[in-house]
């Protein structure tokens, strides 16, 4: 079993324009003299590789800690696309990943720069994924970005944003993508791990 490793250092992240970055604050040092060592932390729902529950856009949605783990967890297909993601990709994409793996066809995770337009969104929306993975720090435009995530949020699709994929084949994966439990928020933070299950273990 091989392992890719595609989530952001956290502390070194791409921060979306306006949120703030996260910190760190060193409360406890042994280079100090302490015991031991302690850190606090102070970031956004939304700093790195992170996770979108429907409630970062749907007033009423579920929050992060309500995802089902079955939407973060399990086959998907990483997919290289660049550009605008049209409504006619996103449709020959779902026709091309349900006939070959239906399980992976749930969960798709976009490799390179692409944005994923509001009609490519519904498409996906309407052919029930439960999850999409992209590189950029949100799904849609950056400028404008409202409309997609509506498109998808209001399906319960998770989005899964800011992973990094360029050292990761097209193919299909076991993902763990599990956010962490913050209850009443908009979305986490996540160390998102892909698991080639034909591979050699790498360490």
């Amino acid at each position: 079993m091989k392992l890719y490793d595609i989530s952001q250092e956290l502390f070194g992240c791409v921060v979306f324009p306006g949120d703030p970055a996260p910190k760190r604050e060193i409360l406890s040092s042994m280079q100090d003299g302490s015991n031991y060592n302690l850190t606090a932390l102070s970031l956004c729902a939304h700093n790195g590789t992170h996770v979108d529950a429907p409630y970062h856009f749907i007033k009423d949605g579920k929050t992060v800690e309500k995802i089902d783990l079955a939407r973060v967890v399990g086959l998907c297909f990483v997919i290289e696309h660049k550009g605008i993601l049209s409504a006619k990709d996103a449709m020959a994409i779902l026709d091309r990943t349900q006939k070959e793996n239906t399980e992976a066809a749930k969960r798709l995770l976009f490799k390179g720069n692409t944005t994923v337009s509001t009609e490519a969104a519904e498409v996906f929306a309407e052919g029930g994924i439960w999850l999409l993975g992209n590189e950029s720090q949100t799904v849609g435009p950056e400028d404008g970005p409202m409309a997609a995530h509506l498109a998808l949020l209001s399906r319960e699709v998770v989005l899964l944003e800011g992973i990094r994929l360029s050292h990761v084949p097209e193919e299909v994966y076991l993902l763990n993508a599990a956010p962490i439990a913050l209850g009443g928020a908009d979305g986490a933070p996540c160390r998102a791990i892909l698991m080639d299950m034909e591979g050699e273990m790498v360490c």
